[in-house]
């Protein structure tokens, strides 16, 4: 399984214990999974599909607990090995389908044969451990979440624009930085920050994911701080030895020239040094003398044998 369906699969086994809390999430789950079929004598019937039989599991339960109802649960098999099979529950019984729709305050578009729901009011999220369910049944039914080891993205991706904006709203509420995205038909409700995913997760009641996510947001940190530690020492490295690249070859200018010998004594000394320790920066190489130089002193020496060393080949040129 995806590291998606793992949380999907976590979520799909927390049952609210408040009556509210599980009508707001099979709000947000049948709202996206449920159509309603118009029958004969204007009668309806209301069913509820996915490919997860875990999630459809799920629903059975939450209606179960909510209303004391029994259905069933119809599976279409599928021939083509690349397609999932579909797990089905439909409520056939017109009084139960409409007491069911009006619970969860959905309605739909009378004008249409394959009729999708929509959501009428919002009385059912006025608590915070409702808007938290209702983000969790929004989540199963259409969101995903990237491997925290590849990348930091939540989401959850509505059919049409008002949807979005009440997910978003629900989701700014419970203290996170959503955001809706257009792509193709739909629009996508995401967060990008790890915070704020993994305070999404905590919101959810995806305890286990939680764990694994934090300890792969700390352990990816830790790699993260390793390798800029690396690329900044290697860097530095680089730099002392470029740098000391360039120093031997002004000193031997001089002593090639002119000669070391001629140089004052603290210069001279320097040279000689910079010669036999070519690798040593300037706070190793400034500890061989006695008494010790530091890193400034042999800085400014340095940079007087560089600049000897420019006079010799300016005179030369000249």
């Amino acid at each position: 399984m995806s590291y998606s369906s793992d949380v999907k699969h976590e979520l799909a086994r927390v049952i609210s214990s408040g009556r509210h809390c599980r009508l707001a999430e099979l709000s947000a789950l049948i709202s996206l999974l449920g159509t309603v079929k118009k029958e004969e004598d204007d009668r309806i019937a209301l069913k509820i599909s996915y490919d997860n039989a875990t999630l459809i599991r799920k629903c059975f339960t939450l209606l179960r607990k909510t209303y004391n109802i029994i259905v069933d649960i119809i599976i279409n098999k599928s021939t083509n090995p690349n397609r999932k099979h579909m797990y089905s529950i439909i409520i056939k019984n017109d009084n139960i389908a409409r007491m069911v729709l009006d619970s969860v305050k959905l309605t739909y578009n009378d004008a249409i044969e394959q009729k999708y729901l929509f959501i009428t009011d919002n009385m059912l999220l006025k608590n915070s451990c409702c808007k938290r369910a209702f983000i969790r049944g929004a989540f199963l039914s259409s969101g995903s979440l990237s491997d925290p080891e590849k990348a930091y993205h939540f989401e959850i991706v509505l059919p049409d624009m008002n949807r979005a904006v009440l997910i978003k709203d629900i989701m700014v509420s419970l203290g996170t930085d959503a955001k809706i995205v257009s792509r193709k038909n739909s629009y996508v409700v995401y967060l990008k920050e790890s915070e704020q995913i993994s305070n999404m997760l905590g919101l959810m009641e995806a305890g286990n994911a939680l764990m694994d996510f934090e300890n792969t947001r700390i352990l990816k940190g830790m790699r993260n701080e390793i390798n800029r530690k690396v690329n900044c020492e290697a860097a530095n490295i680089n730099k002392t030895v470029s740098a000391s690249m360039r120093q031997v070859k002004d000193i031997e200018l001089i002593r090639d020239t002119i000669g070391l010998e001629g140089l004052p004594p603290g210069l001279r000394e320097t040279a000689h040094l910079r010669l036999e320790y070519p690798e040593a920066n300037l706070k190793e190489l400034g500890e061989y003398l006695t008494p010790a130089v530091g890193k400034s002193g042999m800085n400014h020496r340095l940079r007087k044998l560089s600049q000897i060393a420019q006079d010799i080949e300016t005179d030369s040129t000249g």
